[in-house]
């Protein structure tokens, strides 16, 4: 049998402080915590979502170094557009604080001392990159060299980002510092490790024995670590930015940002509830449910456990972490340092008023159980063939019709018919699929049940026909509207945990003041005689340039991103100076430049070589128009062996140079020559 809890805690991830929320982070931790936390209100239980942003950590430092400002500059911007732009979606957090704040410090300071008191940290030495002109000891990212394995040069101390493979700073040929660019040296330091090894039996205990409930991609994750055997983990490190190492000769050391950011949601609970936030943490009443990503599951199930474990004092560990898999964008892995993303404070300026369309649209492709994808077009037909024809035609329908034939007062229903009392069956059937699929983490499914009182609404109009019926039996019209506006009743409170906005917006045209679950079934919400608000439509169209416009700005990001990671290529091998010789490099002016028929990419050139008129084919069509090049003179290979191109014998090669988005550009003199000039 299911425990019964007087109290559920929700915690969501941590967003680093160094960029804005994008729709990855929204899918995978922020709309289905917001869902569950609203069903839970619905119910009418004790419920607190707490979140707040990461603000320490490397990635903060290389965004102040990048833009010549302090990490608490950084953090500070984003942190408030993170805050605003989540309210903006509706994501109802009890509080959203941050890793900066003074209770914050003191809470993460006293766990570890606590734990430091205990003796729960095993304290090594071992050599670490250090960068002597800079005179600091370097993170991972900090460290660049290249990668041993693709040969790229831009490699970083923890992750070749060209070839994508994880490596130490030790791995890296000609390791440099990217503070100085000095070489990069080994120097002895100490940090404090939480032995996970020690609490291994017991996390083995607690999770694969009395967790099998948990999704499988987290109880998979969660088994190959332990199977693979827990391994003493840093929880300090060398760095000048985060919650100081409250030990005496600790100077320039720093928590590790994994062991500091958990114990937030620790602090922001402490924010919030001052006097009552260990009711959430330690009465075996209550349950911790962490909403996160799977990058960070094994953060939540072994690490962050184990230091619980390690605290004692009734610390409760987490009932359930539903983890989600990773959103990708048009069929690319959504990344902050390409900008490839949907950021939620632009798409709130692109679609004001839209929030709840992207709150169905992430939850509709929500990767509960494998990577998904978000397109734009997927975004416009979910708008207009769900929300705008599904949803929002059946409750105007309703409206619109009780307006039109009873002065937009509910009618008083007569005596029900078989289609009648199926349609309220239907809710009822509905509802029970509905917190099965909420009680267990399953958003998508149950959004798709919520749907199904939508499309039960406009089978039912459409059978029913009352505008047909209007003629001849107003009584039988106004018993099928009356059914119909309690089902948009039903409908308001059904879809409040996903699209709180519409939600809110038909619960005042109905003129209801509140929404509870144990309302959902009911078919008396709405008293007749009731006067409903004026019609609104509840979504409107989006049309093809609102999505076009996205899809340019996404080809802009592709295309400079292109540009930005364009290098030279590696020198071709050497050749000798003899061979180099024998190419008869000339100078041609072009008399004569046509398209070849049934070849985009090719032009056919007439050029005077200064002995005689001779024919060349060449494949620079997409980057000039024929007539740009009459007249103009090019460098070619003279000595080249004459080859029939679309039956065309080009006799040499017009040379040109490729730039970074892979325009070519016709090589010319810089001054005009003689036809026939060789190139020296």
């Amino acid at each position: 049998m299911e425990k019964k809890f007087k109290r559920t805690l929700i915690t969501t991830a941590l967003p680093y402080a160094n960029g804005p929320v994008h729709i990855g982070h929204l899918a995978g931790v922020y709309v289905p915590a917001d869902i569950y936390a609203r069903y839970l209100r619905l119910k009418g239980e004790d419920v607190v979502m707490v979140g707040g942003s990461d603000e320490h950590g490397v990635p903060i430092t290389i965004k102040a170094r990048k833009e010549g400002v302090t990490p608490q500059d950084i953090v500070d911007r984003y942190h408030g557009i993170i805050k605003e732009s989540m309210a903006g979606l509706g994501i109802s957090f009890d509080v959203y604080s941050r890793t900066t704040s003074d209770l914050h410090r003191r809470t993460a300071s006293e766990f570890f001392r606590r734990l430091y008191d205990n003796g729960q940290f095993e304290q090594q030495t071992s050599m670490q990159p250090y960068d002597e002109q800079a005179g600091e000891f370097l993170a991972d990212r900090y460290v660049v060299g290249t990668c041993p394995h693709c040969g790229s040069d831009r490699a970083y101390g923890d992750q070749c980002e060209a070839c994508g493979t994880s490596l130490n700073a030790t791995d890296l040929i000609d390791p440099h510092s990217a503070l100085t660019s000095a070489p990069v040296t080994m120097k002895e330091t100490s940090h404090w490790y939480l032995p996970l090894n020690k609490w291994e039996d017991s996390l083995r205990s607690w999770i694969l024995d009395g967790h099998k409930e948990w999704k499988s991609n987290v109880y998979g994750q969660c088994k190959s670590w332990l199977d693979l055997g827990l391994q003493p983990r840093a929880v300090s490190r060398d760095l000048n930015w985060g919650v100081p190492v409250p030990v005496e000769g600790a100077e320039g050391k720093v928590l590790y940002v994994w062991f500091d950011a958990p114990i937030g949601y620790i602090s922001n609970t402490k924010e919030i509830l001052p006097d009552s936030w260990e009711k959430y943490w330690k009465d075996p009443e209550s349950r911790i449910i962490n909403f996160i990503g799977k990058d960070n599951i094994v953060f939540h199930c072994i690490v962050f456990p184990a230091m619980l474990m390690a605290y004692g004092d009734g610390f409760q560990l987490p009932d359930n972490v539903p983890a989600n898999e990773f959103l990708n964008l048009e069929g690319d892995k959504i990344s902050t340092s390409r900008n490839w993303a949907v950021w939620l404070h632009e798409y709130l300026a692109d679609f004001p008023g839209k929030q709840d369309v992207l709150r169905y649209v992430l939850t509709a492709n929500a990767p509960e159980t494998k990577d998904n994808d978000f397109t734009w077009a997927d975004f416009q037909a979910r708008n207009n063939n769900e929300l705008v024809a599904i949803l929002g035609n059946f409750v105007n329908r309703a409206v619109v019709l009780t307006g039109k034939y009873f002065d937009g007062c509910v009618p008083q229903a007569g005596a029900l018919q078989p289609i009648d009392t199926e349609l309220f069956a239907t809710i009822s059937e509905v509802k029970a699929r509905l917190e099965a699929n909420l009680d267990t983490f399953h958003f998508r499914e149950a959004l798709k049940d919520a749907m199904e009182l939508a499309r039960a609404g406009n089978k039912y109009l459409q059978e029913t026909e009352p505008w047909k019926l209007a003629k001849t039996d107003m009584d039988r019209v106004a018993t099928i509207l009356s059914c119909a506006l309690q089902l948009c009743a039903n409908i308001a409170i059904a879809f409040e945990p996903f699209l709180p906005f519409m939600s809110a917006k038909l619960a005042a045209m109905l003129g209801m003041d509140r929404l509870t679950w144990d309302d959902l079934a009911r078919t008396d919400l709405l008293p007749a005689g009731r006067k409903l608000g004026a019609p609104e439509l509840l979504f409107e169209k989006i049309d093809d340039a609102a999505v076009q416009a996205q899809l340019d700005r996404l080809a802009r990001i592709k295309e400079e991103n292109r540009i930005n990671s364009w290098k030279a290529q590696p020198q071709a091998p050497d050749v000798d100076f003899d061979t180099f010789m024998k190419a008869d490099l000339r100078v041609g002016t072009v008399l004569e430049c046509t398209k070849v028929p049934k070849a985009d990419k090719l032009l056919k050139f007439l050029i005077d070589d200064g002995l005689e008129q001779r024919t060349i084919v060449s494949g620079i069509a997409k980057f000039y128009k024929p007539e740009e090049l009459v007249g103009k003179q090019v460098v070619f290979i003279a000595n080249l062996p004459p080859r029939k191109l679309k039956g065309i014998t080009s006799q040499g090669m017009i040379l040109s140079a490729e730039n970074a988005d892979g325009s070519l550009v016709v090589i010319s003199p810089s001054a005009e020559v003689a036809p026939g000039a060789q190139v020296k």
